[in-house]
C-alpha cells in the first residue's frame, strides 16, 4: 500500500514531505493505517482489510482482537465516499463472524447502516450494508432495532434495486425481519407484494427462493392474502407450479398456496380460475415428497372452513388425498391422513374417504413409523365417529386386530384414538361381540396404567362400553385390569376422574367384581370423592350405589341399611358395623380367623349341597340332621375327603389297597390345588324358607304374609320377649354355637335363640326368597329392624279410593306380628328403647 503518485508538473509544499510508497505485509499495521488522516490511506487500508478479511473466518477474528472493527465504525460514516464504501465493505464481509456480530450490536451500528440505504449512495453500499443487515437480522434483539429505527422502508425499495446482490441482502433481511409479527404487520402497510411478486421474475433462483419464502411468512395473515390476490398474485404462484424449469421452486410455491386456500374468498377465486383443478392435477402427478407433504398441508388449512371443505369436496380433493396415502413416504402419509382428518367434517367427504380410503387407513396400522401409525388412528377416529358405515367398512378390513394391536403403540395419541376407534365400532352389537372375541378387556388392562390423562379417559371409557358383558368384566377381572381402574379414581384430571367412576359403575354389575372393587379401595375412594363438591360428578354417586348394591355384605355394614330391592342371596353375611376405613373382610377369611370374643358373624346360605362346586372326585353328602360344621378350608377339605371314601362302598374294597392309596393321594394333591372355598349350606335355613313357601305364600294379602312371617321368624329364634325381661341369653346361646364350631362365623339356622338383629336378617332373608318387599336396618345397642311398605284399607264408607302406601316396622320381639307405623312413638320405643 501506498500514497497517491503525484502529478507530473506539480510542485508540493515545502512543509510536505514527498510522496511515499507504503507496503505492509502484516494486518496490525494495515488497523493502525485506519487511524490516519489521509483519504487515501485510508481507502487503501480498507481495501487491503476487506481482501485479507474475505480469506476466512479465521482472519476476521484476528481483526476484531485488533479492534478493527472500533476503527471501521468510524469510518462508515466519512465524508470521502470511497473511504465510507470501503470500510463498510469491510463490515459486510465481517459482519458473518459471530463475535463481530456482537460487537456491532453493542456498537449499535444498525442506524448508520441503515442511514445509507438512501437513493443518493454508491451501489457498493446498498450491497455491503444490506449484508451486513442481514447477517445481523438473525438474532431477535437486532430485528427490533432495525424495526425501530426505520429500516423496512428503505429496505423495501432496494427490491426494486437494479443490482442483483442488493436485491438479495435485501429480500433476505426482510425475511429474517417478518419473523416478527411486528414486522409483518408493518410491511404490508408499505405495500411489500407487488416488488416481491416482481422478484419472481428475476433470473436468479436464490431471489426467487427468498421472494416465495417471505411471501410465505407474511401469507399466514388474512389481510396480506387479500392484497396477494388482488395483484395477481395467485397466478404468478400457479404459473411457477406449471413451469417445469421452476422445479426447485414449486415446494415454497406450494406453502404460500396453502396459507392462501384458508380463505374462502381466495379459494373460490382460484377455482373459479380454474387453479385448484390445476394444483389438485399437480400434486397427483408429481412424485417429490416434499411437494405432496405441502400440498397436503395446505388442504389441511383450507379444511378448517366448512365453505372452504365444500368447495373441496366439489373439486374431488378425496381422490388426490387416497392417492397420497399409497406414496413411499412417511412425511407424506402423515400430512395426507392429517387433510383426510380435516375433511372428515364434511359429510360428503367422509362417505367418500368410507367407501374408498378405510383399507389403506386400515393397512397403515401396522406401519413401523409411529407417527404414521397415530395419523391413520385419529383418522378412524373422525371416520367412524357417528358412522355406522363406516364403522362397519372397519370391520370388513380386517381393522379390528391391527387396532388392538395399536393399543400397544410407543406414542399416546396412538393408544388414546385406538381406543376411541373400538368404542366407535362396538356401538354395534355385533362388532361390539367381534372385538370382544379378540380380548379387549385383556389389552386395555395396559392403557389404564398410562401416565398420559388422554389414555387413561379413553381407556376407562372404552372400559364402559365393553364392560356391559358378564364375560368381558370378568376377563378385565382376571387380567389384573381392576387395580389401575381404581386408581384413577384419585385423578386430579376431571375426564379422567369421571370416566373411571362410570367404568367402575359399570363393573360394579356383578358380585365377584364388585367384590373385588371393594377389596381394592374403591369403596372408599368414592365416598371421599362424593364428600366433595369439587371431585365428585354424575357418575360417582351411581359408581358407589352400584358398588354396594352389588356387595351387599360391605352395604350393610357401612350403610346399616339395605332396600326393599337389595335382595339378600347366598353369601350374604352380617359382619356388624364397620369403621371408616377399616378393611372388609370376605366370608373366607373371617372364617379362617381364631376363635374370638367378639360378635359372631351371621351368614346366610340356603343353596343345598348338591347345587354347590364340589371338587373333582368328591361325591354330594347330605347330613340329615340338619348340622354342619365351618371350618378352614383345609380342614373342610379333609373332612370332604374321609367322606369320600366312606362312600365308595364295596367297589373300594374289591381294588387293591397298595392302588387305593396311590389314587386317594393323587385326588387328595387335586382336591388341594383345585378346590375353591365354599361357605357349607344352611340346610335349616332351606328348611325355613321351603315352609314359608308353602304357609305364607297363599296367603291373600302382603298384610297377612308380613304378620305371618314375622310370627313366623319369632318362633325359630326363641318366641316373643317381654319387654322388661331383655337379657343377653342369646349372646351365651351365639357362643355355644361358635364353640361348637370353632369359628366365629354361624350359620343363621343354627340361631335358635336370636335378639332383634338376628331376627330382622332372617325376616329379611325368607322374605325376599317368597317374594315380600321389605328393608333392612341397623340400630344402635344390637337393634335392627325391618320396613314394609303396605296400602291401608280405605275409610268405612268409600270404596274404591286408592291410598298411597304407608311404612311400617315389623315386630318381631315383643309383639311378632305387630305393625308399627313409622314416625310413631311406638316405632322409635323399638328402635331405642
Amino acid at each position: 500500500m501506498g500514497k497517491k503518485v503525484k502529478k507530473e508538473g506539480e510542485s508540493p509544499p515545502k512543509d510536505v514531505l514527498d510522496p511515499l510508497l507504503i507496503e505492509s505485509k502484516t494486518a496490525a499495521t494495515v488497523v493502525l493505517m485506519l487511524s490516519s488522516p489521509e483519504e487515501e490511506v485510508l481507502a487503501k487500508a480498507c481495501d487491503s482489510l476487506y481482501k485479507f478479511a474475505s480469506k476466512g473466518d479465521e482472519n476476521k477474528a484476528t481483526l476484531l482482537g485488533l479492534g478493527a472493527v472500533e476503527q471501521l465504525y468510524k469510518l462508515i460514516s466519512h465524508e470521502d465516499p470511497t473511504v465510507r464504501r470501503n470500510a463498510i465493505m469491510v463490515f459486510g464481509i465481517m459482519a458473518s463472524n459471530y463475535d463481530v456480530k456482537k460487537l456491532l450490536r453493542e456498537l449499535d451500528v444498525t442506524n448508520s447502516l441503515i442511514s445509507h440505504l438512501v437513493p443518493e449512495e454508491d451501489v457498493v453500499i446498498h450491497e455491503f450494508a444490506t449484508l451486513c443487515l442481514a447477517y445481523m437480522a438473525v438474532e431477535y434483539t437486532t430485528k427490533v432495532q432495525i424495526f425501530e429505527q426505520g429500516g423496512l422502508e428503505p429496505l423495501i425499495r432496494l427490491l426494486g434495486s437494479p443490482d442483483p446482490d442488493v436485491q438479495k441482502n435485501s429480500v433476505e433481511c426482510i425475511y429474517l425481519l417478518v419473523q416478527d409479527f411486528q414486522s409483518r404487520a408493518a410491511v404490508r402497510e408499505l405495500n411489500i407484494i407487488p416488488p416481491l411478486l416482481e422478484l419472481l421474475k428475476s433470473e436468479y433462483p436464490v431471489i426467487q427462493l427468498l421472494a416465495l419464502k417471505t411471501l410465505e411468512v407474511i401469507s399466514k395473515d388474512g389481510e396480506t392474502r387479500i392484497m396477494l390476490g388482488e395483484n395477481r398474485g395467485l397466478d404468478c404462484l400457479l404459473t411457477i407450479l406449471e413451469t417445469d424449469e421452476f422445479s426447485d421452486l414449486h415446494v415454497e410455491a406450494l406453502a404460500v398456496l396453502g396459507n392462501c386456500l384458508e380463505d374462502v374468498h381466495t379459494l373460490q377465486l382460484i377455482q373459479q380460475s380454474g387453479g385448484l383443478r390445476k394444483l389438485l392435477s399437480f400434486v397427483g402427478d408429481s412424485t417429490i415428497p416434499d411437494i405432496q407433504k405441502n400440498a397436503a398441508k395446505a388442504i389441511t388449512k383450507a379444511a378448517y372452513d366448512s365453505e372452504n371443505r365444500n368447495i373441496l369436496n366439489e373439486e374431488e380433493v378425496e381422490k388426490c388425498l387416497i392417492n397420497l396415502l399409497e406414496t413411499d413416504n412417511d412425511g407424506v402419509k402423515v400430512a395426507a391422513s392429517q387433510a383426510i382428518s380435516a375433511m372428515c367434517a364434511n359429510s360428503a367427504s367422509k362417505r367418500a374417504f368410507g367407501l374408498q380410503g378405510i383399507p389403506q387407513l386400515v393397512q397403515l396400522l401396522s406401519s413401523d413409523n409411529e407417527e404414521v401409525k397415530e395419523a391413520a388412528v385419529t383418522v378412524l377416529v373422525n371416520l367412524t365417529a357417528a358412522s355406522p358405515s363406516n364403522a362397519s367398512a372397519v370391520a370388513e378390513a380386517e381393522g379390528i386386530e391391527p387396532l388392538l394391536n395399536t393399543l400397544y403403540a410407543q406414542r399416546d395419541g396412538a393408544i388414546a384414538n385406538a381406543a376411541t376407534v373400538l368404542t366407535n365400532l362396538a356401538m354395534q352389537e355385533p362388532l361390539r361381540v367381534n372385538i370382544q372375541s379378540h380380548g379387549i378387556m385383556s389389552v386395555l388392562a395396559e392403557p389404564l396404567r398410562s401416565t398420559n390423562n388422554q389414555v387413561q379417559s379413553k381407556a376407562a371409557f372404552a372400559v364402559t362400553v365393553f364392560g356391559c358383558d358378564a364375560d368381558a368384566r370378568t376377563e378385565l377381572r382376571k387380567a389384573g385390569g381392576l387395580g389401575p381402574l381404581v386408581e384413577l379414581l384419585h385423578s386430579k384430571n376431571e375426564e379422567v376422574r369421571r370416566n373411571a367412576c362410570w367404568a367402575v359403575m359399570i363393573c360394579a354389575s356383578d358380585e365377584l367384581t364388585a367384590v373385588e372393587l371393594c377389596r381394592l379401595g374403591a369403596l372408599d375412594i368414592l365416598e371421599e370423592i362424593n364428600l366433595s363438591i369439587s371431585r365428585k360428578n354424575n357418575f360417582s354417586k351411581a359408581a358407589l350405589e352400584k358398588l354396594l348394591d352389588n356387595n351387599l355384605s360391605q352395604k350393610y355394614s357401612q350403610m346399616g341399611y339395605l332396600s326393599s330391592n337389595n335382595i339378600i342371596t347366598d353369601g350374604f353375611y352380617d359382619c356388624g358395623q364397620i369403621k371408616r376405613g377399616m378393611k372388609f373382610s370376605s366370608l373366607e377369611e373371617l372364617s379362617m380367623q381364631a376363635l374370638t370374643d367378639r360378635r359372631a358373624i351371621i351368614f346366610i346360605n340356603a343353596k343345598p349341597q348338591e347345587e354347590q362346586a364340589s371338587p373333582p372326585g368328591e361325591e354330594k353328602a347330605h347330613d340329615s340332621s340338619h348340622e354342619q360344621t365351618i371350618l378352614s378350608p383345609s380342614i373342610s377339605r379333609k373332612s370332604s375327603r374321609e367322606k369320600t371314601r366312606k362312600g365308595k362302598g364295596k367297589k373300594e374294597e374289591e381294588k387293591s389297597k397298595e392302588v387305593i392309596q396311590i389314587l386317594s393321594a393323587v385326588q387328595d394333591e387335586i382336591n388341594l390345588q383345585n378346590t375353591q372355598w365354599l361357605p357349607p349350606p344352611d340346610l335349616i335355613l332351606l328348611d325355613y324358607i321351603n315352609d314359608a313357601s308353602k304357609t305364607i305364600l297363599p296367603l291373600t294379602t302382603t298384610r297377612e304374609q308380613v304378620v305371618a312371617l314375622a310370627q313366623f321368624v319369632a318362633d325359630k329364634m326363641g318366641g316373643p320377649i317381654e319387654r322388661d325381661k331383655l337379657n343377653f341369653s342369646w349372646e351365651l346361646h351365639i357362643s355355644e354355637i361358635e364353640f361348637e364350631l370353632k369359628c366365629n362365623v354361624v350359620p343363621i339356622g343354627k340361631v335358635k335363640k336370636g335378639t332383634f338383629y338376628h331376627r330382622a336378617l332372617l325376616f329379611k332373608a325368607i322374605a325376599d326368597r317368597i317374594g315380600i318387599g321389605c328393608s333392612l336396618v341397623r340400630g344402635k345397642y344390637n337393634r335392627a329392624w325391618n320396613e314394609v311398605k303396605l296400602v291401608d284399607d280405605s275409610p268405612q264408607g268409600i270404596t274404591g279410593l286408592l291410598l298411597p302406601p304407608r311404612e311400617y316396622i315389623v315386630d318381631l320381639m315383643f309383639e311378632p306380628g305387630r305393625l308399627i307405623k313409622e314416625g310413631s312413638v311406638e316405632a322409635d320405643q323399638y328402635k331405642h328403647i
